[in-house]
């Protein structure tokens, strides 16, 4: 008996438009969000996301759902090619990070006020100036677990590591991340 992800993958593989349109919905937002934090720019994500499509679409047939969810097959087929522009493109630093990941609050219920506007703005600014600075690996790392929501060993699948290594990437771009917040609040006096 077939899953809903196998079924929906079948459905695909036999030219089923509407079954398409349903996996593109289903993971369009989020594969052009993790385009986005790893690039910064909207342009470079948009062909990103229409680049990762593609491979997903020529693909479809390798997917094994004995092998783990379809999730974690598009996230790691987005993943690979992330990885392939970035060799390419060679625009990160290979450096930097932080612990006060956790401490950062850029987000207020209150009704927002132009000067928390501002500081949110700032905040997300240097978040994703931060998340830039660190090496790949701890990068990516912190991306899924912070910025996704995904589970330790959902990223060890997706990265094709063990679970003690995702949780140790994630620790020491923590540690990175803490130690420019640290170095900015020391440089400009703001609270973090």
């Amino acid at each position: 008996m077939l899953s809903g992800d196998e079924k929906l993958v079948e459905r695909c593989l036999h030219g089923d438009e509407a079954a398409w349109e349903l996996v593109v919905k289903a993971y369009g937002k989020r594969i052009y969000n993790l385009s986005y934090r790893y690039t910064n720019r909207t342009d470079v994500s948009e062909d990103l996301t229409q680049d990762i499509f593609v491979r997903i679409y020529r693909n479809l047939r390798s997917y094994r759902a004995e092998a783990g969810s379809f999730q974690s097959w598009i996230l790691k087929v987005a993943r690979n090619l992330i990885i392939d522009h970035y060799r390419q493109s060679r625009r990160y630093p290979q450096t930097g990070g932080s612990d006060l990941l956790e401490e950062i609050r850029i987000s207020d219920d209150r009704a927002p006020d132009p000067q928390r506007c501002a500081e949110r703005v700032e905040a997300s600014k240097f978040l994703r100036e931060g998340l830039g600075t660190l090496s790949p690996e701890l990068r990516e790392a912190l991306i899924l677990r912070e910025l996704e929501g995904l589970s330790y060993s959902d990223i060890a699948e997706i990265c094709q590591v063990p679970e003690g290594t995702v949780k140790s990437r994630i620790n020491r771009g923590r540690i990175e991340l803490a130690k420019l917040l640290m170095k900015r609040s020391a440089r400009t006096g703001m609270k973090v």
